[in-house]
Order: C-alpha cells, then sequence, then structure tokens
C-alpha cells in the first residue's frame, strides 16, 4: 500500500534572501508563516510554494495555452515535492473603477440578472403584465438553438402581441443594459464653476485657472496675454471681457510669439485656445490613465443620474420584476437580505418553475456564503467598487478564491487579516475551517496573533529582516511555540511580550490645543463631530466599513490641504495645523530603477562625491555619468537595469545578470572609478548599516544614514530596489524626509501602517511615531492593531458595526479612561481583553 504523502517539501530555498533553507509543510492544515518585515515570508509562501504550485500546474496545460496564460518563472530552490495546484491572494487588491459594484465583483449581480431573464414577470408592450412561467426559459433554448439569433420572444396571454423578453446580457449595466445618458455609471459629471478658478488674489501666471496648469495647456495664458488679457494682475481685478475669454473664448487657432528659457522666440501662427472649461472637456474625451482620470475628477460635480436615477439600468427594464422588485431594487438589498428575497421568490414561483429556479438560486447562496462568513452582509449589491476600504475590497477577493469548493488545492494567502476588526477574524477563521475540511491545504503569511494562534502549525522566519533574516527559527503548533525561547511571536501568543511602549512627550504643547471636526451626511456617517489633541498620537478605530476612511481619508485630510474651501460634507472645522501628511504601505518607486539611495538623498551626494574625483575630472566625467538612469552611465546592454531579459517562447521569460555589467547598472569604465577603496557599485552594494562608518567624515550622507538606521532599516542596501521592499518598510522610507525637521503644525495621517510588521517590528514603529512627536508632529493612525490602541493617546471609535449600521461615533478620549467605562464598543470589549491577556494595570 502507497505511503500517504502528509506533507511538501522544500528543499534548498533560495529566493531572495532566504538562506538555503529547507522547511516541510504539513498538508491538509491550516499553516501560519510568521516572522519580521523582509524577514523572507513571502519568499517562502509566494516565492516558492505558489509559484511552483501554480507554474507545475500551468506545465500541464498545452503548449498553445499557456502561451496565453502569465506564468511563474521557475523559483530559484533545489527541489519542491507533493506540492498541490496553488491559488494565491495577494495584499491590497486595487481599487476598481466608478464601473464596479459590490454585485459585480463578488459576481452576484451576475446570478441576479439571470433570476431575472428566467424568472422575471415582464410587461408586454400594450402594459400587461406576464406570470413567471417556464415559457420564458423555453423561449431562450428555442433562440438559442434556432438559425434566428436575438429572438427571446413570448406571446401576451391577455393580448397576444408577440414580444421581445430581456436576457441576462440586457441587464448589464457594463453591456447592452446601460443607462444611455449615463453610460451605467448611475452618475452625470458637471463642471464644477467654484473648482475653475484655484484662488481670485492670484493672477494667470501664477496659476489662478486651474484648468490651464493641466498637461499640454500651459503655453494658454500666453495666447491669452496675446488678445489683450493682462495675467499679471490678481484675476478677480480683471475686466469683465477678459474673464469672459479665459472662461468662454472662442475655441480657435490664434497667432502668438512662443518665448524659451533661453530667451528665443518662436512665431506660431496656429495655436489652438481652449478657454477653461474647454480645456477641462477635451483632457477628458482623450485621457486615458486612471491616475489621469482622478485628477480630472476635481474639476467635477457628480450628480446622480436623472435618468436611470441611480440605478445605472435602462428604464424600460425596471418593468420587469422578481416577486414584485425591479433589478434596481433587488441590487439595493443588503448581501444579508438576499436570502430573503430568495426564499420568498421561491414561494412565488410554479411547481413546474421550481426545479431550475432551486438550480439558479443555489448559485446565489454558494457566492454568497463566504460574503457572509466574511462579516460583509451590510454592504448592497448596489454600493460603487470605488468607495469600499481596503479591508472590504480584500474579503470580496476572498471570497471570490474560496467560495469554488475545490479539494486538494494550496491556497496561499499574503495578510487576509489587512482591514479586518478583530470580530470579523473570527468569520475568517470559520472559513478556512472549510477550506480545510474540503480537503485543501492552507499556508496563510499574517501578523494577527489570534490569527496566528489559530494555525495547525506556525513556520518563524528570521531572526530578522534582510540579510540578517532568511532562516526557519522555530516550527511547531502554537502551544509549543508559546514554550520555544527561539520564538518570536511565542511571547504574543502566551501574553507574557511587553506591548507597553515608552512614549515620547509632546514638544511644550499648549493645554487645550485640539482638532475639532464637523461631518454631515457623507456615505454612512450621519453628523458626527470629533476632536483629537493636537501633538498627541490618536488611533481611529472600528469595524471595516464604520466610516474611518470617510470621515479622515475623505473629509479631515482634504479639509486640513484647504482650509478656505472645505469638502461639502465638513460643517465645521477648528484647528492650528496647517499641514497634512498621507503615509500608506504602498510600493515607493514605480520601478526597478528606483533604489534606496535614489529615492532618498545619498545618490546625489554620491555622484557628486565622485564626480569630484581627480581621475573623473581627468577622464572628463561628470554628474550624469555616475547615474545608471542616463545614459551617459549606464551599461550599455541592459540599460541600467542589471538584468536582461530572454524570451524562451513558451516558457515564462526568464531574466538573467547582464553579461557585460554582471548586474551591476554601471559601465565598466565608470564603475573602475574609486573613492577610498570603493567604486559607485561598491558603495551601492553595501548596507545602511555598513555605510556609515564609511561615509562618517560625510555629514550629509551620514545624516541620510543615521536616520535610516533610526527608523530600523540599517540592514537594507542602497541600491536595493525600493519596489521589493515590503509595505512596512516602505512606509518607513517616506518618513525619512520629514524627521530632520520641525513638525509643530502638521497632521501626519497612517492607514493601517501595521500592515507587514510582526508585533516587534511595530515596536520599531512606535519608536518613528515618537520621533514624530518629539519634532512637534499630531498623529492619526487608522488601525484595527489592539497593540497600537494600547499605546496610543487617545481614541476615536466609529460603529457600531459597518455600512448602514456604522458611522455613528461609540467611544472618544483617552484609552485607559475609556476601558474603565461600560461602553457598547465593540473595538473596546475586544481592547479590554487584550489589555488584560497582557496582565497591564489601567
Amino acid at each position: 500500500m502507497p505511503q500517504k504523502i502528509e506533507q511538501i517539501e522544500v528543499r534548498g530555498g533560495r529566493v531572495h534572501n532566504l538562506k538555503n533553507i529547507d522547511v516541510d509543510i504539513p498538508l491538509n492544515q491550516f499553516v501560519a508563516i510568521s516572522g519580521p518585515s523582509g524577514s523572507g515570508k513571502s519568499s517562502l509562501a509566494m516565492g516558492i510554494l505558489y509559484a511552483e504550485g501554480s507554474r507545475r500546474y500551468l506545465e500541464a496545460l498545452s503548449t498553445y495555452t499557456r502561451r496565453r496564460i502569465g506564468q511563474s518563472s521557475r523559483a530559484d530552490v533545489r527541489e519542491v515535492k507533493h506540492i498541490p495546484s496553488a491559488i494565491a491572494l495577494r495584499q491590497r487588491p486595487g481599487v476598481p473603477s466608478e464601473r464596479s459594484t459590490v454585485g459585480s465583483m463578488s459576481e452576484i449581480f451576475n446570478v441576479v440578472r439571470l433570476v431575472f431573464s428566467r424568472l422575471g414577470s415582464p410587461v408586454c408592450p400594450n402594459g400587461h403584465r406576464v406570470a413567471p412561467s417556464i415559457s420564458i426559459a423555453q423561449a431562450f433554448d428555442k433562440a438559442s438553438s434556432s438559425d434566428e439569433q436575438d429572438s427571446w420572444t413570448i406571446d401576451c396571454p391577455t393580448c397576444g402581441v408577440s414580444f421581445k423578453i430581456p436576457t441576462a446580457a440586457d441587464f448589464a449595466f457594463n453591456g447592452n443594459g446601460a443607462c444611455l445618458t449615463c453610460h451605467g455609471t448611475g452618475q452625470v459629471r458637471e463642471i464644477d464653476d467654484d473648482a475653475i478658478i484655484k484662488d481670485e488674489n492670484m493672477t494667470i501666471d501664477e496659476g489662478a485657472v486651474a484648468p490651464w496648469r493641466l498637461p499640454g495647456r500651459a503655453f494658454m495664458a500666453t495666447i491669452a496675454r496675446s488678445r489683450g488679457v493682462r495675467t499679471d494682475v490678481p484675476f478677480k481685478d480683471l475686466t469683465d471681457k477678459e474673464k469672459d475669454f479665459v472662461l468662454h473664448g472662442e475655441k480657435k487657432r490664434y497667432p502668438v510669439d512662443l518665448h524659451t528659457s533661453t530667451g528665443r522666440v518662436y512665431n506660431n501662427n496656429n495655436s489652438l485656445y481652449e478657454n477653461a472649461y474647454d480645456a477641462i472637456r477635451d483632457s477628458l474625451a482623450t485621457v486615458k490613465s486612471e491616475g489621469a482620470i482622478k485628477r480630472l475628477n476635481k474639476f467635477f460635480l457628480f450628480k446622480t443620474c436623472p435618468t436611470c436615477h441611480g440605478s445605472r439600468i435602462k428604464p424600460e427594464l425596471l418593468k420587469q420584476t422578481v416577486n414584485g422588485k425591479n433589478i434596481a431594487e433587488v441590487a439595493d438589498l443588503t448581501l444579508g437580505s438576499l436570502q430573503d428575497w430568495r426564499d420568498e421568490t421561491l414561494k412565488t414561483l410554479p411547481e413546474n418553475m421550481q426545479k431550475m429556479a432551486r438550480a439558479i438560486f443555489s448559485e446565489l447562496t454558494n457566492n454568497l456564503r463566504p460574503l457572509l462568513q466574511l462579516g460583509l452582509d451590510y454592504l448592497s449589491l448596489s454600493r460603487s467598487g470605488n468607495t469600499l476600504s481596503t479591508g472590504e475590497r480584500q474579503r470580496i477577493q476572498l471570497a471570490k478564491t474560496l467560495r469554488t469548493e475545490t479539494t486538494g488545492v494550496l491556497y496561499v494567502l499574503d495578510e487576509p487579516s489587512i482591514g479586518l476588526h478583530p470580530d470579523n477574524v473570527k468569520g475568517l477563521i470559520s472559513v478556512f475551517r472549510e477550506l480545510i475540511a474540503q480537503g485543501n491545504s492552507l499556508v496563510v503569511v499574517d501578523h494577527n496573533v489570534d490569527l496566528i494562534g489559530a494555525a495547525d502549525w506556525i513556520i518563524e522566519v528570521g531572526p530578522d529582516s534582510g540579510v540578517k533574516g532568511g532562516n526557519i527559527i522555530a516550527q511547531g503548533t502554537p502551544a509549543e511555540l508559546q514554550k520555544n525561547k527561539d520564538s518570536l511571536i511565542g511571547p504574543y501568543l502566551s501574553g507574557k511580550a511587553k506591548i507597553i511602549l515608552e512614549k515620547t512627550a509632546p514638544v511644550a504643547p499648549i493645554k487645550g490645543e485640539e482638532t475639532a471636526m464637523e461631518v454631515a451626511d457623507f456615505y454612512n456617517i450621519k453628523d458626527v463631530k470629533v476632536k483629537f489633541p493636537e501633538h498627541e498620537m490618536t488611533t481611529v478605530t472600528g469595524f471595516s466599513g464604520a466610516g474611518k476612511s470617510s470621515l479622515i481619508l475623505d473629509s479631515l485630510v482634504p479639509a486640513l490641504e484647504n482650509q478656505k474651501k472645505l469638502p461639502k460634507q465638513v460643517k465645521s472645522l477648528k484647528t492650528n495645523l496647517k499641514h497634512v501628511v498621507s503615509v500608506d504601505a504602498k510600493p515607493v518607486g514605480k520601478n526597478t530603477r528606483s533604489s534606496v539611495a535614489t529615492y532618498t538623498t545619498i545618490m546625489d551626494h554620491l555622484r557628486h562625491l565622485f564626480a569630484d574625483l581627480p581621475e573623473a575630472k581627468e577622464k572628463g566625467y561628470g554628474l550624469a555619468n555616475f547615474s545608471y538612469n542616463s545614459k551617459a552611465g549606464a551599461c550599455p546592454n541592459c540599460g541600467g537595469l542589471g538584468m536582461v531579459g530572454l524570451d524562451v517562447q513558451y516558457l515564462a521569460d526568464i531574466e538573467e545578470l547582464c553579461p557585460v555589467c554582471q548586474g551591476n547598472r554601471f559601465k565598466p569604465e565608470i564603475a573602475a572609478i574609486k573613492w577610498h577603496g570603493y567604486s559607485i557599485v561598491d558603495v551601492l552594494n553595501l548596507s545602511v548599516e555598513e555605510a556609515l562608518p564609511v561615509f562618517s567624515e560625510e555629514p550629509k550622507i551620514e545624516k541620510e544614514l543615521k536616520l535610516l538606521q533610526e527608523i530600523g532599516l540599517d540592514y537594507l542596501q542602497l541600491g536595493q530596489s525600493t519596489p521589493s521592499l515590503s509595505g512596512g518598510e516602505a512606509q518607513r522610507l517616506k518618513l525619512v524626509k520629514h524627521l530632520n525637521k520641525s513638525q509643530k503644525q502638521t497632521l501626519f495621517v497612517f492607514d493601517e501602517p501595521t500592515i507587514g510588521l510582526h508585533p516587534t517590528d511595530g515596536a520599531t514603529l512606535f519608536k518613528v511615531f515618537n520621533k514624530l512627536k518629539a519634532k512637534g508632529a499630531t498623529i492619526l493612525i487608522i488601525t484595527h492593531d489592539l497593540d497600537l490602541m494600547t499605546n496610543a493617546d487617545y481614541l476615536i471609535d466609529l460603529g457600531p458595526r459597518g455600512g448602514s449600521a456604522g458611522g455613528q461615533l461609540m467611544a472618544e478620549g483617552q484609552v485607559f479612561d475609556l476601558l474603565k467605562e461600560k461602553t457598547n464598543s465593540l473595538t473596546l470589549r475586544y481592547l479590554k481583553e487584550h489589555v488584560d491577556k497582557f496582565h497591564i494595570a489601567y
């Protein structure tokens, strides 16, 4: 009898910083991978397990198919045995476009469209309602089998007229069913007159006409000047005629003299003039990227479509009903109430339709179940996808991944607890248990202690980050790791870790200095008044969808950025703050050309250092020669990337070290120039820690290096690609430039800053917060992290739950004072349990 295979065997794993590791991953169990940020957790989970599991599955497909599917290249590992086909779920799903809804993202609306086409009650052209019947479904079958496509017709039993019935595709607001006025978005846009002139006290030359700062419109001011408009006086002082030309002047071509920065003059007899409004309309007509559309949207007011009233669907389609409701009314139902609609509908259908109806509704039930288990019952199908929080988007993506009910699959999940309230984590764990019960294997990279504590087996990677990580330091059951002295997560599982951290006192605060704001009627927020102390650290907490992002990111941040013109929902703002800095965990830099040295000022100083060398001057080398982003310095073979891509037809593209520069990015002759025995290549290969003694006599470089060391990034190489950094590393790197100046009038807003951070990393991040406080900063943190809440000076909690059940202020005050009070806040109940677990007095 063949021996039962019980584990995946990984031998010689060397992806990124993994140190030739050997590890066994139990099959058919919930396995958690833990470790500090940058220690190699994702390298093991995504870089080896998912990469090999998906690649080997794809290799079973035909060459033709493989060429049309994005493939993972072979992982840098000696051997992986017994690995199942793998499915992955990564951190932070992107923000969907305005065309997405909860229904389309979850694919439940597809089922609803099918329900309406097959089980609906249509209305004939003469106004007679036709009861749902099996003949409607037969009409689709007849049309499908005939040569006459698009002929889904039935006869009205009252008047006998033959008429076309809508198909499932006809109900699609992203297709045939889109409202002709709003094209299926549910909104129409109108140019906001108040957004045209940035500030009437500014001159046109200073940028008063905001649309003329759009790409390609910089010379509009020159044309206006040539037509007699004074561009050097405040806009408010222009004559009505001048203002009219700026705002509504005819779109035509004018002769104009263009002056260059070098003083030369070009005569252009064919310059097209676009007034302020035309500049916006024409930009919108040609724009393609999401980022550019977002920049343009600030010039528009969005209103509910007057034709479809926000339903996105052609009004004539709303005549067809199921159990008395049209498709727009069903789309407005919450996920939690869809089951009642299903049950009531089944009761109204004739017996000969029950079998078909139950088959269709079983698909609805299967799609719904994981969404409800993950606590998304409050979301409506019609809710726009771009209004969802990160946690809500992640859970919808997770539900889509998990509902397939496959068996024998390896699920690899990266930080599935992002954006989840502690109460939601329970639902997530129950979904995981279902997956295991179905015969699957589960590997989860996460830092949520409750989630890790629920695992069957834990693998710890460490002991530190970067080059100091990449080893398996401990593994076992949660109970075993609580007793393992090498385990970093064990003390947090057992409640023996020290989670109260030393705070920095605020810098000479004036007693009573605080920011207060009132927000009324915005998404699910209904007249919420909040206040928080300045120069202190405040956490904003509550269920995913409770209104945290709406209150802080969509209301407070724009209000502080433009205090003269508050967002419409902000009824009042009282503050001493003048500036706001939003810090998220998104990758730093768009491509591999961005490095730690180029993101900071270190690379600029290095280039000056090398360009000033006598040998460099002798050879005629300037600053450009010491940049791999310049043709003068970059290796000509790889263009300064250090890698070359090889197209090997139906296999995944292979990346190899550039054979000319050996991955060094620079021309060989540039790499030959030495400063104190180091070439520019040698310097970029140093870690921050290694570079400190080397540049002890270079104060500008040393200052930057010390800041990187202070925020716990001393293990990073200067030439390390910034897009490869973890979320926590990227977040801290963004703060470097803010740590060397006073921040007494600055608010720092952090959105889930502990994503990707081990509890020990959280302590490092807290030290960074202390450094900001020492500079006088005010800190506001949107978080679900109980350790951060415990250490905060102040707490604002929204709830009681999410969506329509949220948007209320549940608690506000100093943290330990709140814990002493009786409360309806679920967040504070979990926080109290957490504080009690670690035996903290309050």
